[in-house]
């Protein structure tokens, strides 16, 4: 199985936030690993739902977008990007 480099991308949306009586679409910037634009989507749904928890048709995705390393002011994905390996115990 042959190993892709792993990229940073910018997921640009909205979300809605009280969809009942007064629906409010929030918007939202995240920085997810991934291989491919298709993956880090994924990735940002299932944050949403999991954090927010936000339907996958609460979600609008406008943008997704690789960026550099130097651009990501996201300091977690700043040291999962620094990692050389991981070792699970």
């Amino acid at each position: 199985m042959a190993r892709g480099e792993v990229k940073v991308f910018r997921v640009e949306g909205e979300m809605l936030i009280a969809h009942d009586r007064y629906p409010e679409w929030r918007k939202f910037t995240k920085y997810v690993r991934a291989l491919k634009p298709e993956h880090a989507v994924e990735r940002v749904y299932s944050e949403l739902g999991s954090r927010h928890k936000v339907r996958r048709r609460h979600v609008r995705i406008l943008k997704v977008v690789e960026v550099p390393l130097e651009e990501v002011d996201d300091l977690y994905i700043i040291r999962l990007s620094g990692l050389e390996r991981m070792v699970k115990m």
